[in-house]
């Protein structure tokens, strides 16, 4: 197990994952059917300029050409962009690639639903039939089989472009224990070849016309393959805090504390909290609503509006950092709301690094790995990663 190394120069790291904000196709993006993807930019000219004052001021306009965000080489922070190293562009690998880990190999992805051998032994599993088994967006399926679900009471099966196993339920059909007990049975069922990414429990309420996704979701994630550095930051005796769905992603493991959301504004609110509390290791936040309720469902408006908030929430967070506190903002993949596709996108992702301790205005370039993220949180805190090249050294005083 990795120890200590040297006195910590930063005492609390806070890292904010907005989840799907790309800023760029990178290079391999026309081999992913994402030629032209570029989240920020494109919904940047569709509304015809986005006012972003405070993530301007971090730095944001300096990584690319986003209308009516300007470049400011006074700006109080530091900035790059980061090229993802592993295959995919999905939520886990995005998030275990920034905590030290590279994927060989994209986890599987069912476009035409799942094979028989899948269903089969699920269905066998769980003691009913299923409805659905197809590629679709989770608010239409609910739409078009949640008559039938209420009257069979079969779950409803689905994927999407990404690799999940997701599992829809009315609550007062299939109720939250046992959607979550269905999910741990996929899980279980869903290893070698078939081993996706995540299985998403997705309940819903409502009724027919008018269904509505609840925020009882829950993700069952993969374990990762080897440490990562919640795991070694918790080894070490620091506390780890995951807001939003970290929990899911991580499959509970490195974390001394979870604390699930009801979207943006409450994990914003979370924030704030822990950071009253917990004054020293990692508090590592996904924002998840830009991806789940904009990217997704190709609002750009909605994603701006969502953007707005987290701006003018900011400077609060901002103002009660002290020296030895680094925030780092970032995404994990790309979901462009203004292109025909619904799914994610193979995109360079911000970095944006603020700290009243550190540098400002230092142009971190492009990171060649997400992994760079995890190594330098981890000099930050007298820990070692194995992969990765630490940019702390570009922001000391």
């Amino acid at each position: 197990m990795n120890t200590m190394l040297r006195n910590n120069i930063i005492s609390r790291t806070l890292i904010i994952v907005l989840d799907s904000l790309g800023v760029g196709e990178m290079p391999d993006a026309a081999s992913y059917g994402d030629e032209g993807s570029n989240t920020l930019g494109n919904m940047a000219r569709a509304l015809d300029g986005l006012s972003l004052p405070n993530l301007e001021n971090l730095g944001l306009g300096n990584i690319g050409d986003f209308q009516g965000v300007a470049r400011k080489r006074d700006c109080i922070g530091s900035f790059g962009k980061m090229s993802e190293a592993s295959p995919g562009k999905d939520t886990t690998t995005g998030h275990w690639e920034m905590a030290g880990i590279q994927l060989d190999r994209p986890f599987p992805v069912y476009p035409h639903g799942f094979p028989p051998e899948i269903t089969e032994r699920f269905e066998s599993a769980i003691g009913t039939g299923i409805l659905g088994n197809v590629a679709a967006s989770g608010t239409e399926i609910i739409r078009e089989l949640g008559p039938e679900h209420l009257h069979t009471g079969f779950p409803i099966v689905y994927t999407s472009a990404d690799s999940v196993f997701q599992i829809a339920a009315h609550k007062d059909v299939i109720p939250l224990d046992k959607l979550y007990e269905m999910c741990g049975t996929a899980r279980k069922l869903l290893t070698g070849k078939h081993a996706v990414g995540r299985v998403i429990a997705r309940p819903f309420t409502g009724t027919p016309g008018n269904f509505t996704r609840t925020h009882e979701r829950r993700d069952f994630s993969l374990l990762p393959p080897e440490d990562t550095l919640l795991d070694i930051a918790k080894a070490n005796g620091l506390p780890v805090v995951g807001i939003g769905k970290i929990e899911d992603i991580f499959a509970a493991r490195g974390l001394t504390e979870a604390i699930h959301t009801e979207g943006n504004s409450d994990g914003m609110r979370n924030i704030l909290k822990v950071e009253k509390r917990v004054y020293r290791g990692i508090i590592l936040t996904n924002l998840v609503d830009f991806d789940m309720l904009y990217g997704h469902r190709n609002d750009p408006e909605g994603y701006y509006r969502a953007l707005r908030e987290f701006d003018l929430w900011l400077p609060g967070l901002l103002d009660s950092l002290g020296r030895d506190d680094m925030l780092i903002i970032t995404a994990d993949h790309g979901c462009d709301p203004t292109t025909p596709s619904t799914d994610h996108s193979r995109e360079y992702v911000p970095l944006l690094v603020y700290g009243p301790g550190l540098k400002s205005g230092i142009d971190l370039g492009i990171r060649q790995g997400f992994y760079d993220l995890g190594a330098t949180v981890a000099d930050a805190l007298g820990l070692k990663l194995a992969r990765g090249r630490s940019f702390l050294g570009e922001l000391h005083l």
